[in-house]
């Protein structure tokens, strides 16, 4: 199987650097027309220019995602040269690392702006576009700061975390109308990450063997929506979240603080854990 994306209109958020770049390469690649964003005009016209180079379709948007306005105007782009969106690659972001005790919330806002409010704003802009035509595929961007936590990255693991919480919601309201959203938790030697690798060690996590995941979750290959998969030096997974067996209590043996005292190791094992929806174990208990 060969992955086409001709015919395809893709919008890659924060495209002109990192992974970014290596997304919105890969997606021309396969035949999409991409609309590349980002702040660096001059970054932005050379990732435009590769593409075009290489003969693809490529064209230049420098609106921030900070603001509805701004993704409205990202997508207004879009369909002024393209007439239509088909894929979202929520990509954009920068990092103001610092530990809580240190972090001053102007900067915590300021990483929230860009990392959440800008996926929830450009996938708020390209939302009634993809139900009305009955395709789309978004790819949002987490990390293992919200999935595991990082020791200073409280701001930019809140943000990533609120953006599974977006996805894990839109993935139910889009699957009807065939709008599909996912997310990847990346790991690659990029601009954001510089310091982080060894010079060996950055060539293995090159962002271009990020990219195959994206590329896939933003084909019609892919037919699954609320999932997260890792991806980073040519290693792919899936996370997911698991709900424990758990104790209920009954009339017998009332729920108090000291009845969860008791039980805590019983409620806290993850023997007897089971890949299920959040909170089915507790809609089983009590059906509708």
């Amino acid at each position: 199987m060969t992955l086409d994306l001709r015919d395809r209109v893709a919008i890659v958020t924060g495209g002109s650097a990192g992974l970014g770049r290596s997304h919105a390469l890969l997606l021309a690649k396969r035949g999409a027309k991409v609309v590349v964003n980002g702040r660096n005009r001059a970054r932005v016209d050379t990732v435009v220019e590769e593409i075009r180079s290489a003969g693809g379709e490529a064209v230049a948007s420098y609106d921030s995602v900070e603001r509805a306005e701004g993704a409205e105007a990202i997508v207004a782009t879009a369909i002024a040269t393209y007439d239509k969106v088909d894929i979202l690659v929520n990509n954009a972001g920068f990092l103001r690392d610092r530990s809580f005790l240190k972090a001053e919330l102007e900067d915590v806002e300021a990483v929230i702006r860009v990392h959440l409010l800008g996926t929830i704003n450009c996938s708020k802009a390209v939302w009634p576009l993809m139900n009305e035509q009955a395709y789309g595929r978004i790819v949002m961007t987490t990390s293992m700061a919200a999935t595991s936590g990082n020791f200073g990255q409280c701001a930019y693991g809140a943000a990533k975390a609120g953006v599974l919480g977006l996805m894990n919601c839109l993935s139910l309201e889009g699957r009807k109308r065939n709008v599909l959203v996912n997310a990847i938790s990346p790991v690659a030697a990029t601009g954001m990450t510089e310091g982080m690798f060894d010079e060996d060690t950055a060539e293995a996590f090159r962002s271009e063997l990020v990219s195959p995941a994206v590329a896939w979750l933003a084909s019609e290959r892919c037919d699954v929506s609320g999932h997260t998969f890792t991806a980073g030096g040519g290693a792919f997974g899936r996370i997911h979240y698991f709900e424990t067996a758990g104790v209920r209590f009954g009339n017998e043996e009332p729920a108090t603080v000291e009845a969860f005292d008791a039980q805590f190791q019983a409620i806290d094992s993850l023997i007897g854990a089971e890949e299920c929806e959040i909170g089915s174990r507790m809609r089983a208990a009590f059906p509708s």
